[in-house]
């Protein structure tokens, strides 16, 4: 199979990974063998949906399906194929963007990706209603799953594009056990016209039309992310880097999207020389997922300040030996440093690597004849003592692979889940509530529930677990659920988690002195939690005191 650069650059640069893996030493054999611990045949594809209405504005709806799918399943712990590896399989192939592939075609896409599975489908639109079929092809056994339908307003749009994605989840994965309703849910408050702008927006030919679309898309909905970070790219593609930084920057760091737009901030920053912030955008990146070309921009961002980069630059030519620009980085750090014998090592290899680079070659030479370069000065008024024939920079990386971010992560989620899986049952429970948690702080719903499924399949009787479920189901607009599961967690422990989930619930329902009532034995439980002290004062604006 002929793979992509996105999807091969994982297995090249997984020493990378171990830098960050070092504090898992249970897993040290399993992760160092990168065939052995690949995506475990849950690689899809999802493919435009065919328009089938007959009318052309309506065709956006299409491209939409592979958006909103992606997101779904890459919730549920698949690894979705990105519009850019699906763009790279039709390049190869010698196929249009639009094109609409036959299953023969749809087959040999799937084998140019490695994909396991590839979602088709097609939508009509009668009236104001929307109706979808989509089917699961599984690559390997060449087989066709029954048709998967939903139908709703079209205004709905989220909703049937969130049903169609929890059914293939289950269709491709029997035994997923997150809530249909926890992926109807999971759109976040995103209007359907911000959504519409922001799938144009990305589609568009001209830079002008992209940004002007996506922009429409922010206006439209705020902080919606997807649009702000395409925005931001765009932007910096149009070297518009301060006002690129300014729109990334509105994306929380705890968002799942903040490290490629750190990445994007550090180049942004990079290039008005702002070399400072650049350092911290990337260093923020490198210390979630360490690879190469982000330790090496964060290394280039501290020597251009006049730091030691040295660290950093071995450790990215450690994490990536193949890449002739990481051992030519270290060299110039090297001779900065006056490690003539280090310096002339690395340039050597990256010759080996890169025969025609001349900038190397005259790196080479300046050291063999005995030349050497000083860092920025130190402090004002200190003299360097750089050639002045000669003054080579560190090279910066201005690519992001979204695909190899995306790998990494799965590939820690997978090793963290078999690392998990070798403690006992209430520690497992424990962690597992903890990442619930932490997803569901990033406002990520489908995972969170995910985590707290795993945790009360290791321990049933984690009363946080059900704590956070029914946060879960309250989220996901299942009232009766969400009292359910935190009742269910009451019985087992007392938490302010679960009574919180109770009294939002009462006062939801206009049961004030209910909801008074678990606001009281929350605040009897921990006195100065905040969310029941605001519960306890947004009971008393209504003139509800508490017993």
């Amino acid at each position: 199979m002929t793979r992509p650069p996105q999807l091969r650059r994982l297995l090249k640069q997984w020493p990378a990974l171990l830098l960050f893996l070092c504090t898992f030493p249970a897993l040290s054999q399993s992760a160092s063998d990168p065939e052995a611990s690949e995506t475990g045949g849950r690689l899809v594809l999802v493919l435009p949906f065919d328009n089938r209405t007959g009318q052309t504005n309506l065709a956006w709806i299409g491209e939409s399906f592979p958006d909103t799918l992606n997101q779904r399943l890459t919730s549920a712990g698949f690894l979705a194929i990105s519009r850019d590896d699906r763009q790279y399989a039709l390049d190869h192939l010698g196929l249009p963007v639009d094109f609409r592939p036959s299953r023969a075609t749809t087959i040999r896409i799937a084998q140019t990706l490695d994909a396991n599975y590839v979602i088709v489908g097609s939508y009509t639109v009668n009236g104001d209603r929307i109706a979808v079929q989509a089917q699961v092809l599984e690559v390997n056994k060449l087989r066709l799953s029954p048709p998967l339908a939903d139908s709703s307003e079209l205004a709905r749009l989220f909703d049937v594009e969130n049903a169609i994605a929890w059914k293939v989840a289950r269709q491709i994965d029997p035994q997923f056990n997150v809530a249909e309703q926890t992926f109807l849910g999971a759109s976040g408050g995103v209007r359907l016209s911000a959504f519409e702008n922001y799938i144009r927006g990305s589609d568009a030919t001209t830079s002008q039309e992209r940004i002007k679309r996506l922009q429409m898309a922010v206006q439209d909905t705020p902080n919606y992310t997807a649009a702000l970070l395409a925005l931001g790219k765009a932007q910096f593609a149009q070297r518009e880097y301060e006002q690129a930084a300014a729109t990334l920057a509105k994306i929380s760091r705890t968002d799942r999207r903040a490290l490629e737009a750190n990445f994007y901030i550090g180049l942004a920053r990079f290039n008005t020389a702002k070399y400072a912030e650049a350092e911290s955008a990337f260093a923020f990146v490198a210390t979630r997922l360490p690879l190469p070309e982000v330790v090496n921009n964060q290394a280039v961002a501290s020597s251009r300040q006049g730091h030691d980069a040295v660290p950093l630059f071995q450790r990215a030519s450690t994490a990536d030996p193949n890449d002739a620009d990481y051992h030519y980085n270290l060299a110039v750090a090297l001779l900065r440093r006056g490690d003539f014998a280090g310096a002339q090592r690395e340039v050597d290899e990256a010759l080996k690597l890169h025969h025609s680079d001349t900038e190397a070659a005259e790196l080479k030479a300046s050291i063999t004849a005995g030349k050497h370069i000083a860092a920025a000065p130190a402090k004002p008024g200190a003299t360097p003592a750089v050639s002045p024939d000669f003054a080579p920079l560190e090279r910066i990386r201005r690519s992001y692979s979204e695909a190899s971010f995306r790998q990494a992560a799965f590939q820690l989620d997978q090793m963290r889940a078999a690392r998990m899986a070798t403690l006992p049952p209430a520690e497992q429970a424990a962690q597992y509530t903890q990442l619930g948690h932490d997803y569901l702080a990033q406002g990520l719903v489908p995972e969170a529930e995910q985590q707290f499924q795993a945790a009360l399949s290791a321990d049933p009787s984690s009363a946080a677990a059900h704590a956070g479920l029914a946060q879960v189901r309250e989220r996901s607009g299942s009232p009766d659920q969400a009292r359910d599961e935190a009742q269910a967690s009451l019985k087992l422990h007392p938490s302010v988690a679960a009574y919180l989930v109770l009294a939002r619930i009462d006062l939801q329902a206009n049961d004030a002195a209910a909801s008074a009532s678990n606001v009281s034995k929350a605040l009897q439980l921990d006195p100065k939690d905040s969310a029941a002290l605001g519960m306890r004062q947004a009971l008393q604006t209504r003139g509800q005191a508490l017993p």
